[in-house]
């Protein structure tokens, strides 16, 4: 196995970002580092060259997504997942220390502390907000300097557009994910359904073993979370609700069958799975797209109103 030092070199030479490789490849072929006269560069030799450069350059666009930028793009999920259950438990959100990285670091908007009533429900958040916290500082400790900083965050304003999507407001209304236990509870159904799917569909882009473990590892976590939020809404009277919610996450990503309600033909339905009884998977992009709030193309919005940090920044 991999020692930590081993990982994060492995990780930061991976981590070059291949559209600045093509820049520089495409740039040599033309002004070419300003070191060389305009004669010399429509030479035969320079010709082959600037040919080679273009063939590499088009190789890359086709190469293999990087681990590290697969892991960047899981980083900034959790992050938007400790935010959300961090508040809601402690009234606060991360600590400084764990939100700097390389691109724009971002504010969160809106959070605030849940009050409880139930001692089962507070404990179990107080579960989940520990887990996210420990996978943000997984993640960054594993890319080291590659690591992204935490992107712009809007807790406030994106979920009432998800209860207006789902019918759970009217137009002019807001929905206040922190005001209550079941408002929290469908905010976290949101979230935990599509973390499970995320890591599903990452799985196949990872090539070094030792981190298809830990994202195999993580995927588990999420799917906990998952079961334990659909059990609870179930038991709380929330079917309905989840399952609006779960019709309006799917509408974004349309076509793809990715998505299931809390109930099917009137029975629970816990575990959202295929056929085969396989969790369902999405696509970086589709993730993107329900956390962008949109089944179009796009680079930021919704949860996220500057987009991402990473190279994995756009919606299918």
């Amino acid at each position: 196995m991999f020692g930590k030092k081993c990982v994060r070199d492995l990780i930061d030479r991976s981590a070059e970002n291949q559209v600045e490789r093509r820049k520089f490849l495409k740039g040599a072929t033309a002004a070419g580092l300003g070191l060389v006269g305009a004669g010399l560069l429509s030479s035969p030799a320079m010709a082959a060259l600037g040919s080679a450069a273009e063939s590499r350059a088009s190789a890359d666009e086709e190469a293999p997504i990087s681990d590290a930028t697969i892991f960047n793009f899981a980083l900034n999920l959790e992050y938007l997942e400790a935010e959300f259950y961090s508040f809601a438990v402690t009234g606060h959100g991360l600590r400084d220390s764990l939100t700097h990285g390389t691109g724009q670091r971002g504010p969160v908007v809106g959070g605030r502390e849940v009050k409880f009533h139930h001692r089962a429900i507070r404990q179990f958040a107080a579960e989940i907000a520990q887990d996210e916290h420990e996978h943000v500082a997984f993640f960054r400790s594993e890319l080291g300097s590659a690591a992204v900083a935490r992107p712009a965050i809007n807790i406030r304003d994106s979920f009432t557009e998800v209860a207006l999507a789902a019918g759970l407001i009217k137009p002019g209304e807001t929905f206040d994910v922190y005001a209550n236990e079941d408002n929290f509870l469908r905010g976290a159904f949101i979230f935990e359904d599509v973390g499970v799917t995320a890591f599903k569909g990452a799985a196949p882009l990872i090539s070094n073993k030792t981190y298809l473990g830990a994202a195999a590892g993580i995927l588990a976590v999420e799917a906990y979370h998952a079961a334990n939020i659909r059990t609870m809404l179930f038991e709380r009277g929330g079917a309905d609700d989840a399952n609006a919610i779960s019709a309006a996450r799917g509408s974004l990503n349309p076509g793809a069958n990715n998505d299931q309600g809390l109930t099917l033909n009137g029975q629970a339905n816990i575990v959202p799975d295929d056929a085969n009884g396989i969790v369902f998977a999405r696509t970086p992009g589709q993730v993107l797209n329900v956390v962008y709030l949109t089944p179009d193309k796009a680079s930021r919005g919704g949860f996220y109103p500057d987009g991402v940090n990473g190279d994995l920044n756009t919606s299918a």
